[in-house]
């Protein structure tokens, strides 16, 4: 794709100094579908905010029987690690807040949830032990803190669980954490009516990552590869730059009143249907108009104060896409 890059070119004032804490984000994407040849899809509608992705399909089966296919929405696969994780809900199954229709009408879901750890699927080791499956939540960690000592070393062993070492002012004491993944996909069977169209739509909460502070175009970090990444991942072009550098110079320091959000979509999750997308619409928005936005795109127009335009006929996704957006930090 060529590249295109967005940006509110504003005037920068000085911020204070804060601390550039990070989170990170879990790349989601639309639904999947199970290969079939009679059913094509005429158009996806896609929206992506921080607040809220939505994703409206018009599908048609060609052919002329009524066809049944398994529809499946998986879940970014989450971790407990050191450092946060952005989930938006804690809610231990239903991670994202997960909703979709058809022809307008709800659809109740079956959901799976498979526990793994050193590749090898313990789902069942965790259930017989009455230990709760989300890692990244506290339930999991207290349960697991609850078995006997005995159990302790088998955790580690399957590579379930670490034992890590604490102090609050009662000694040092030791407590296991979990060390597995945890996989959730929610799962139907959807009918397409023969010679039909059907609306498929959902709506989901996304895994927004963030710093407190934009390292971006900092002098320290130009020399480093993830900042050459970046560069490349978001398609940051010169202007977000030169935006950065103004402020920087008027603060006379690397602080800019900038923080990062981060969104990662997986435009390729089900390119199982009959030939290409036919219309593909994407928007994208900002939030706040003197924010700044940097994607990889090509048509990309202006089609409101905060939200970005791209189309394409007979599209074929083959990727993810990235969105990052440079939130200006509110005076205290």
């Amino acid at each position: 794709m060529r590249k295109v890059a967005i940006a509110l070119l504003a005037s920068l004032a000085a911020m204070p100094a804060h601390a550039n804490d990070s989170t990170a984000e879990l790349a989601t994407g639309g639904l999947v579908f199970v290969r079939n040849d009679d059913i094509e899809m005429r158009a996806e509608d896609l929206f992506i905010s921080t607040s809220e992705v939505r994703v409206r399909y018009r599908f048609f089966n060609k052919s002329p029987n009524d066809v049944t296919v398994l529809v499946a929405f998986p879940m970014p696969e989450v971790k407990r690690e050191e450092s946060d994780i952005a989930l938006p809900s804690d809610d231990p199954v239903n991670l994202l807040a997960f909703v979709t229709h058809a022809d307008g009408k709800p659809v109740q879901a079956d959901v799976e949830q498979r526990v793994f750890a050193n590749g090898i699927d313990r789902t069942q080791f965790l259930r017989d032990l009455n230990i709760p499956l989300a890692p990244h939540l506290r339930p999991a960690e207290q349960a697991l803190d609850r078995l006997p000592h005995g159990k302790w070393d088998e955790l580690v062993r399957v590579g379930l669980a670490e034992i890590e070492e604490s102090d609050f002012g009662k000694g040092p004491e030791k407590h296991p954490v979990p060390r597995w993944s945890l996989r959730t996909t929610f799962h139907w069977q959807q009918r397409f009516p023969a010679q039909k169209e059907m609306v498929v739509e959902h709506r989901y909460k996304p895994s927004v990552g963030s710093s407190v502070m934009t390292s971006l175009g900092a002098a320290y970090a130009k020399a480093e590869a993830w900042h050459t990444e970046m560069l490349r991942k978001y398609c940051v072009e010169r202007d977000i730059l030169n935006s950065l550098d103004r402020s920087r110079r008027a603060s006379k320091s690397d602080d800019v009143p900038f923080g990062e959000e981060r969104i990662e979509y997986i435009l390729k999750t089900g390119a199982n249907w009959s030939g290409p997308i036919k219309d593909f619409r994407l928007v994208v928005d900002k939030g706040r108009t003197d924010n700044l936005i940097s994607f990889c795109g090509d048509g990309v127009k202006k089609i409101g104060p905060t939200q970005f335009e791209m189309r394409k006929t007979n599209f074929v996704p083959d990727g993810n896409f990235a969105v990052l957006i440079l939130n200006r930090r509110q005076p205290r």
